[in-house]
C-alpha cells in the first residue's frame, strides 16, 4: 500500500508562485519504481494533466506548464515538488499527484489533493 500526501497549496494573486510537495510512503516504493504526476481539477470538469517525473529523471509537461512550471524529484526523500510560477486565475484547481508503475503487480495511487486558487 502507497501513501500519497500533497502539501503547499494556497492562496496567491496572479504573478505569484507555488511549490507543492507530494510525498510518498509505504512499502513496494522501491519494488514498483513509481513514476509521479501531477493532475489538476476543477468542479465539474475532468482532470487534467501537468507533468509527469519518471523515476529516471525525465519530464513532460502540458503546454499549459510549459516555461513556467518545474516538476523535481528528491529520491532520498520519496518527494516529488511542482514549482509554479507566473501563476494566473486559470491555474485554480484542485491539485493531485498519481503514482503509477509499469511494474506487474503495482497498482496506480491518487493523493487526496490540495488546493490552488489565484485571484486577479
Amino acid at each position: 500500500q502507497v501513501k500519497l500526501v500533497e502539501s503547499g497549496g494556497g492562496s496567491v494573486q496572479a504573478g505569484g508562485s507555488l511549490t507543492l510537495s507530494c510525498a510518498a510512503s509505504g512499502s513496494g516504493l522501491a519494488y514498483c519504481n513509481f513514476d509521479i504526476s501531477w493532475h489538476r481539477q476543477t468542479p465539474g470538469k475532468e482532470p487534467q494533466f501537468v507533468s509527469v517525473i519518471r523515476r529516471d529523471g525525465t519530464t513532460v509537461y502540458a503546454d499549459s506548464a510549459k516555461g513556467r512550471f518545474t516538476i523535481s524529484q528528491d529520491n532520498d526523500k520519496n518527494t516529488v515538488f511542482l514549482q509554479m510560477n507566473s501563476l494566473t486565475p486559470e491555474d485554480t484547481a484542485q491539485y493531485h499527484c498519481k503514482a503509477f508503475s509499469s511494474v506487474d503487480g503495482c497498482l496506480g495511487y491518487w493523493g487526496q489533493g490540495t488546493q490552488v486558487t489565484v485571484s486577479s
